[in-house]
Parts: C-alpha cells; sequence; structure tokens
C-alpha cells in the first residue's frame, strides 16, 4: 500500500514536488491521472515553488539567529553587540614625519590640526591631515617638529543639534570608510553659547555615573557607526539645543599603504618652506572588519572580559587594536629561550607593508596597558622568516599534454607561491611536507611524480667588526643520524661568506662537524681549510646555532647583491617544518630547485626502462 504521508523534510523544488506529486498518486481520486500532461503540473509547481520559499526562508531566519551561522553583516554585527563586541571600522594609514620649517621666526610656532600633506604610492596622490595642534619653541634658532603622525584622509566635521522631543533621533557618521579611531566627539552648549565639553568613548558601563561625559559607538547599517550618550544615569544625558559636533578622517583604507614621501600643502602658520624627512613610512590602513573576523572575536572578547590575562587575550586585543594584523602570536617571556619574566611578548604579522614601525608599536603598548594586570609589561617584537628552499625533480608524460617543461615549471612555482601566500606566512601555520607533493603533483594532470627535498634558511646581521656571539633558533630538531654524520664535507650547516677583522683577504663560512661543533674556514681552490674548528656550537635536537666570538668586517654579495646579513642553511630533521612563537615560515620560490623532466618510462617501446634514472630522496 503506497504512503500517503507527505515527507516535510525535503526542501529544494524537485524533492518537494515529486513528494506532492507521489502524494497524489497515492489518492484513490488521482490513481489515473497524468500529472506531466496537464494544467494540474503547473499548480504543483507553483505549490512546491511556495513550500520551498517557505523553508528556505524558514532556514535562514534559524540562521541568522545565532553568530556562528549568521551571514548578513547587520544581523552579525547585532548578535556581537549582545556581546559587548564593537566591530572596528576602516583604518587610516599613519605615518610620522619631522618637519624642519625654514626662515621661520618668532617665540613659537603652532601647526593647526588638519594641516595637509601630500603624497604618491604606485602614481596615485593622497592626502594625509595632522589629527591634532601641534606647537614648539625653537632650538637654537631651529623650529622643528619631530615625529608627527599624520593620517591619510580628509578631515571632516559633522554637526547635529539635539532634538529631545524627537525619540528616533540619531548621531550618525554619514560616511562608511571613517576611521573611528581618530573620532573627536564634542557637546556644544547652544547655537548661542559656544562653549563646549569634549566627551570620551566609554566601552564599560561600571564605572559611569550620570555626570560622566562619555559616548558610546556601534556600527548601524550600510556599515557606518553611530554615536549615542547616556540616559542620565549611565552617562551624562544630552539636553534639547545642544549641539553634537563629530570629527573624524574619512580614508582610502589601505590604498596609501607604503606612502614614504611627504609634502607640505599650504603652510604652517604664515611659514611654507619647509623641509621634511620621514621617520616611519604610511602602514596600518585597513578596511573595516569583515563579518568572519567579527564572528571570531566577539566570544573572545567576551570571555576576555575586558582584561588580558592569557596570551589569547592578548593576541584577540592585538587584532581589535590593529586591523592591519594579519597574524599575532604572543607568549609569555619566560618561555624564550633566554627567559625574561614579567613581559608578555607580541609578534605582529602585517596584512600589509613590511614590519611595524616603532610610532606603531608604541601605540599599540600604550592602548594595550589599560588591560594589563599586576605588572605583566608587554613588548611588541618583529616576526622571524624561516625560509624552506625545495629541490624537487618532477617527471611528466609529455604524450599527454602539449605544455613544455618550462610551461609546467612556471605553474609549479606559480602553486607554490600561492600556497605561500593562502596557507603560510602566518604564526600558527605549519608546513606539512605531503601537501606540498600532492600540490606539485596536481599542478597539471600529466605530472607523474616529483621527489622533493628541503632544507631551512634564518639569516643574522652582524656587529661590523665588533667580537659578539650570535644565537640563531631554528626552533625544530636538524638531520643528525650518527655522530661524525658528513663532517667530511661540510656537515649539515652551509653558510655565505663574510670577511673577519684582520683579514682583508680571505672569505670565511662556515659548517658542522656533525658532533655539535660549528667550524669555520676559507676555500683553496675547492679544498676547505679550516681556522677555528670551535667557532660555536649546534644543537641537533633544539635547533639553536651558537656563534662565539666572531668579528665580521664585511659580509659578502649574496647571489650577486649587496647585502648586510649571513645566510644559515640547514636540513631539518623531519620534512614538516613547525613555527614557534615568532616564527613564520615561507618557501624561498626564488631560491629553490624546481626540474622539470618528461619521464622516458612511458614511451612505450620494449627498452623504455633500460637506462631510466631516478632521483635520491635523501
Amino acid at each position: 500500500m503506497a504512503s500517503n504521508k507527505l515527507t516535510v523534510s525535503d526542501l529544494d523544488f524537485d524533492s518537494i514536488k515529486t513528494n506532492l506529486k507521489t502524494f497524489l498518486q497515492s489518492q484513490s481520486e488521482f490513481q489515473d491521472y497524468n500529472f506531466e500532461g496537464s494544467g494540474f503540473s503547473i499548480l504543483l509547481d507553483l505549490l512546491a515553488y511556495n513550500t520551498h520559499y517557505l523553508g528556505f526562508n524558514a532556514n535562514m531566519l534559524a540562521n541568522e539567529m545565532y553568530l556562528d551561522s549568521a551571514d548578513i553583516r547587520k544581523n552579525i554585527v547585532s548578535l556581537a553587540k549582545m556581546l559587548g563586541y564593537t566591530p572596528t571600522s576602516a583604518k587610516a594609514p599613519t605615518a610620522s614625519i619631522n618637519i624642519l620649517v625654514n626662515n621661520a621666526s618668532g617665540s613659537s610656532l603652532t601647526m593647526n590640526k588638519g594641516t595637509v600633506f601630500s603624497s604618491t604610492v604606485d602614481g596615485t596622490s593622497y592626502q594625509f591631515v595632522t589629527n591634532a595642534f601641534h606647537t614648539i619653541t625653537p632650538s637654537s634658532g631651529v623650529y622643528t617638529f619631530s615625529s608627527i603622525p599624520v593620517y591619510e584622509g580628509t578631515l571632516t566635521t559633522f554637526k547635529y543639534t539635539v532634538n529631545t522631543s524627537d525619540p528616533d533621533q540619531r548621531f550618525i557618521i554619514p560616511s562608511s570608510n571613517a576611521d573611528t579611531t581618530t573620532l573627536t566627539v564634542q557637546v556644544q552648549n547652544s547655537s548661542g553659547d559656544t562653549t563646549s565639553s569634549t566627551y570620551t568613548r566609554s566601552t564599560t558601563y561600571t564605572s559611569l555615573d550620570s555626570t560622566s561625559k562619555v559616548y558610546f559607538l556601534q556600527e548601524v547599517e550600510q556599515g557606518k557607526f553611530e554615536v549615542y550618550f547616556g540616559d542620565g544615569v549611565i552617562g551624562q544625558a544630552l539636553s534639547d539645543g545642544n549641539i553634537v559636533i563629530l570629527e573624524y578622517i574619512v580614508t582610502n583604507k589601505d590604498e596609501a599603504n607604503g606612502a614614504s614621501t611627504f609634502a607640505l600643502s599650504g603652510s604652517i602658520e604664515t611659514f611654507s618652506n619647509v623641509s621634511i624627512t620621514t621617520v616611519s613610512s604610511a602602514q596600518g590602513g585597513a578596511e573595516p572588519q569583515t563579518k568572519e573576523s567579527i564572528r571570531y572575536n566577539a566570544p573572545l572578547q567576551y570571555a576576555r572580559q575586558d582584561r588580558a590575562v592569557t596570551t589569547g587575550d592578548y593576541e584577540t586585543l592585538v587584532q581589535e587594536i590593529y586591523p592591519n594584523a594579519l597574524s599575532v602570536s604572543a607568549w609569555g617571556g619566560e618561555d624564550d629561550e633566554t627567559p625574561v619574566y614579567g613581559v608578555v611578548k607580541i609578534a605582529i604579522k602585517a596584512a600589509s607593508g613590511s614590519t611595524l614601525t616603532d610610532t606603531t608599536k608604541l601605540s599599540i603598548v600604550n592602548q594595550l596597558k589599560k588591560y594589563n594586570i599586576a605588572s605583566v609589561r608587554p613588548e611588541i617584537i618583529d616576526p622571524e622568516t624561516t625560509s624552506i628552499l625545495l629541490t624537487s625533480n618532477v617527471k611528466y608524460n609529455a604524450r599527454t599534454t602539449t605544455k613544455t617543461s618550462d610551461t609546467l615549471q612556471s605553474e609549479i612555482i606559480t602553486a607554490l607561491t600561492n600556497y605561500n601566500s593562502n596557507t603560510l606566512q602566518k604564526f600558527d601555520s605549519i608546513f606539512r611536507y605531503s601537501k606540498i607533493v600532492e600540490l606539485i603533483d596536481d599542478v597539471d594532470t600529466s605530472i607523474l611524480s616529483n621527489i622533493t627535498t628541503l632544507k631551512i634558511r634564518k639569516t643574522f646581521t652582524p656587529t661590523i667588526n665588533s667580537s659578539t656571539r650570535y644565537d640563531v633558533y631554528f626552533r625544530n630538531s636538524l638531520y643528525n643520524p650518527h655522530s661524525g654524520h658528513k663532517a667530511d664535507v661540510g656537515g649539515i650547516l652551509s653558510s655565505t661568506g663574510f670577511k673577519i677583522t684582520g683579514d682583508t683577504t680571505n672569505i670565511y663560512f662556515l659548517d658542522d662537524d656533525g658532533i655539535g661543533n660549528i667550524r669555520r674556514y676559507y676555500l683553496v681552490g675547492a679544498v676547505r681549510t679550516y681556522i677555528n674548528n670551535s667557532q660555536g656550537t649546534i644543537n641537533y635536537s633544539t635547533g639553536q646555532l651558537t656563534i662565539n666570538s666572531l668579528s665580521v668586517s664585511t659580509v659578502e654579495n649574496i647571489r650577486g647583491s649587496a647585502s648586510t646579513t649571513i645566510e644559515l642553511t640547514v636540513q631539518p630533521n623531519s620534512n614538516d617544518v613547525v613555527p614557534v612563537r615568532d616564527q613564520i615560515l615561507e618557501i624561498d620560490t626564488a631560491n629553490s630547485s624546481i626540474t622539470v623532466q618528461a619521464d622516458t618510462f612511458v614511451g612505450g617501446s620494449a627498452t623504455a626502462g633500460v637506462g631510466y634514472t631516478t632521483t635520491s630522496s635523501y
């Protein structure tokens, strides 16, 4: 007997229509009815579409009720607000400059808020402005503004007149590209009374009373932000006729990151002849916080309750304070190879730009201080890059593709470059060997196999003409299968060249003896002449290299280019490489060796395998 029940769990159109048709066919009135060849089919379509839409809307409604499944931004923002979280706005690139005012006079000199400077990035001009007044007095007749922060964008002012009889009045910043970190809020008494008070942003409520001059901030529709005030119990309430003055910078977000040369547009007081030097290039410009980032960070902020205790708290806070952070790693200073107590170290990988400037680091540290507990001191450090050098011998079937070996090589390098950008170059991204082997094989269907080996490399910058100890941390175990491994050919360590103080003739290099000693040598032809068999130590278990009392006079060119660093290359014990603390891994595609050859075995003849060569994995 056919079922006379509808299956209500099917929500796609075809399943719903089939379900309805099956149900009707089970009824005696429609057993001989031709549903496909009649107008009744259109009615079934309508019923199926209606049911599908209702099911879709119900499903969407359910999804949008929860932070981890919501997709519409305004719903994500609203759910995050319930956790006390406010998304970050667009962020203006910030640079630091020194300004020498030539031919100036007077007892003091004031540079107005909103003073305009111009810069160019990739052929496009951008405007930078000051966000505060700066006053200086001359030193020995020289007028210099030192380390002045300038922000990319336009300084904008917007005013509202308070109307307490309008319950729907809102104070919205009209631009979705406003940088709310530059926002200042003033409340003027009235149009006839220009006395004004500066209100500060508050993110907590516990310390506020009815006289607290604070404002609150929330994201609203279309990515804009709304300023709102207290109700007279928590925070001072506004009065009828008050004028709310919002001043902020509207920015082009990350477009001007990297701006490094600046020119004054206009004058400082009456002086326009200035000399400008850049302390730090523009960085930190960023898009408004993404939906995915809000989803991730809102629960973490709620969990830390406006304080920084764990390293995870610091990582979350830094991403809020500095939206340009692509990846953040925090750890206790006591976990370093040389322990430092009472310090939490934070490494930041910027999404754009290179390492953070001293100005940016100081700004982040100052903002973190209010969340610190006890005497813990945050310290921002630069990431350390560990380069991975690949040697890959790739075989392909020339009979199944029209691509040349050069074309396949280029496509493999492109795939590795994309893997660098999308997977590596973050603090928690492990280099997994099997993924790389698979990645190479999958570049083209004609690729049959690859034998890939790897080495890892770090650099250090010597102090010229100073006998100094250097510690280099690979933080991965190194390959040493037995005592004295490859001692006769230099072990697993190699270096680029350098000269030492007092010897202007010989170019020196470093290797190891397989038993834990670093040796220094120079070449006579192809023969190594060892000068110091105990220049330092190499710990194969921890990956720590210590170079003792090395006085470098000059650093040799590396691959034909001038350098200030010495490269150290070693063979890891595992083909999987793990970044620790401030380490970031990246494949050095430019200096990796990718060889692509047609596979002779697939020629099909009886002698195809004769003389077939394979590549060692070791």
